[in-house]
């Protein structure tokens, strides 16, 4: 099983990100290049970078396997302003470089949000940005994630479609079970769902699953993730999920909450992705998590 979680990308860069997977006993691990809402980035390290290829082959990570995130603020979709809509294509293009210099072989990406356009008109503007910014041949694929469809956002099975086959250039697809849950698709009977996966934009092209439990039942639109096996989709079904044969070479990505507790009257945050791990690796339902979680951090209060 190829599984690990969201991690930082801070002042050691990738290889920062690395040690904080191995934390995990994670063999694979997602990033953003920087804090996903702005646009501030650091040069890449070369000298980080070479560290972190050095540790990751020590400990069996795959650097084919690591994956990158998008930033929130591209929004492809959203033509209204032309230089908004520029803005997104041409930082969309930074980050596809970042990646390539850190060889990093997917980037995973929010296909957008209408916000006041019809559906029509904000797919065909995913599909023109993306036409123009794969211009560039990079060797970084993207990854259209599917969503929740909150708001006006896009990203259903059959908006995915509609982009992949009008894009002239390669794309593949993130699978986030807490958003498709939301969406309207059941995972509970998951050969199901691979099988309406497979006739609608088909397996090949799905490389990387976001692994989260929702707070919501399916057909919600909320897109809020729960950690696993505390939500409505449930431990059996994420395990399935897990070990499923179809999706084997596959990475899985945890993007679980942080569990909290007040002390003194302030709230801290710990990452819940160790235990996760630890119980999707041993098959058992973990039902003492959060306290377990409190009890590992207790060190930092």
């Amino acid at each position: 099983m190829i599984i690990g979680s969201h991690v930082s990308f801070t002042k050691e860069q990738l290889l920062g990100s690395t040690k904080e997977a191995l934390s995990y006993g994670a063999n694979t691990f997602m990033f953003y290049t920087g804090a996903p809402q702005n646009t501030l980035r650091k040069e890449i390290d070369k000298n980080l970078t070479e560290e972190a290829y050095r540790l990751m082959k020590e400990n069996n990570i795959d650097i084919k396997n690591v994956i990158c995130h998008a930033p929130y603020i591209i929004n492809l979709a959203n033509r209204k302003e032309e230089e908004k809509w520029q803005f997104s294509i041409e930082f969309l293009k930074k980050e596809l470089t970042r990646c390539d210099a850190l060889g990093v072989s997917y980037l995973v990406l929010h296909p957008g949000s209408s916000v006041g356009l019809s559906k029509e008109e904000a797919l065909q503007n995913i599909i023109d940005a993306l036409n123009e910014t794969l211009k560039n041949n990079y060797q970084c694929l993207i990854l259209l994630e599917t969503m929740a469809g909150k708001g006006t956002e896009l990203g259903n099975l059959e908006d995915i479609k509609t982009i992949m086959t009008q894009v002239k250039h390669p794309l593949g697809v993130c699978l986030d079970t807490c958003h498709v849950n939301d969406a309207g698709y059941s995972l509970i009977n998951f050969d199901e769902f691979l099988q309406e996966f497979n006739n609608t934009i088909g397996l090949s092209y799905l490389h990387c699953v976001h692994l989260n439990d929702s707070k919501n039942p399916c057909g919600s639109h909320k897109d809020r993730h729960a950690n696993i096996g505390y939500g409505t989709i449930g431990f059996k079904t994420l395990e399935t999920i897990c070990y499923h044969d179809k999706l084997k070479d596959i990475p899985k990505i945890l993007e679980t909450p942080y569990v909290g507790e007040t002390i003194e009257d302030k709230k801290r945050t710990y990452p819940p992705y160790y235990f996760e791990i630890k119980m999707l690796k041993e098959r058992k339902f973990d039902d003492k998590l959060l306290e377990h979680i409190h009890e590992k951090y207790k060190e930092l209060k």
